[in-house]
């Protein structure tokens, strides 16, 4: 309201009008180039999502990167999928064959003697 009451003090009732009628002239055309600009770009770039994507995106992208590793991961999952189908060793019955899981053998404990000395012991 004091933004308005200062406006019609320094514009005065008879400029009003007409600023007003300029300033939504100049809101129209600058609506105009965004969509005509927006329009070129999605014929540019197809795959590119809707400005309400952008915007959400834009505001929490946590929540994108989040998403895009979802489905990576589920391709990942599907792929591997496949794989085992297509390379799981058959029975002569038909069934697949289940393997015993892999065990890695134990690390050995160094030996002293393989060590450096310590130098503290001097």
């Amino acid at each position: 309201m004091v933004i308005v009451a200062v406006v019609l003090l320094l514009l005065g009732p008879d400029k009003l009008p007409e600023v007003a009628h300029k300033l939504g002239s100049s809101w129209r055309a600058l609506k105009r180039l965004q969509e005509r600009v927006e329009s070129e770009v999605r014929e540019a770039i197809p795959d590119l999502p809707s400005t309400g994507d952008i915007a959400r995106i834009a505001r929490s992208p946590v929540n994108l990167l989040n998403s895009l590793a979802d489905r990576v991961d589920a391709k990942e999952e599907a792929e591997n999928a496949k794989t085992a189908e297509s390379e799981a060793p058959t029975s002569p019955v038909g069934e697949p064959v289940i393997e015993p899981p892999v065990v890695a053998p134990p690390t050995p404990r160094p030996d002293s003697s393989m060590l450096p000395p310590d130098p503290s012991m001097n």
